[in-house]
């Protein structure tokens, strides 16, 4: 069973920081791109910040030069770490991982992973 499991998210206060963590487990062969994205209440899912499989990095506008992605040398945990916070940061947070996984028969195939998703706080 692949799998991907969050942890760090929590209630602070706006100026804070917060560090999230996911791990990505299981018969994974390869990971390409990991990502953090996160859904507001009544809006839609939005992507926060992606890493390659090279290292380079994407922010939404918003959270540009406060928030930093980076993964471990081992390439199956992705970190985002959350300076500055705002209220309108406020969301649950979801890792993804787009992944090459082993199946049955020795064989393989893509497969797209999400994280259960962590709530973050930020209160004025």
């Amino acid at each position: 069973q692949v799998q991907l499991v969050e942890s760090g998210g929590g209630s602070v206060q706006a100026g804070e920081s917060l560090r999230l963590s996911c791990v990505a487990s299981g018969s994974i062969f390869s990971i390409n791109a990991m990502g953090w994205y996160r859904q507001a209440p009544g809006k839609q899912r939005e992507l926060v910040a992606g890493i390659t499989s090279g290292d380079s990095t994407t922010y939404t506008d918003s959270v540009k030069s406060r928030f930093t992605i980076s993964r471990d040398n081992a390439k199956t945990t992705v970190y985002l770490q959350m300076n500055s916070l705002k209220p309108d940061n406020t969301a649950v947070y979801y890792c993804n991982a787009k992944t090459i996984v082993f199946i049955t028969g020795g064989n393989s195939k893509y497969l797209e992973l999400w994280g259960q998703g962590t709530l973050v706080t930020v209160s004025s």
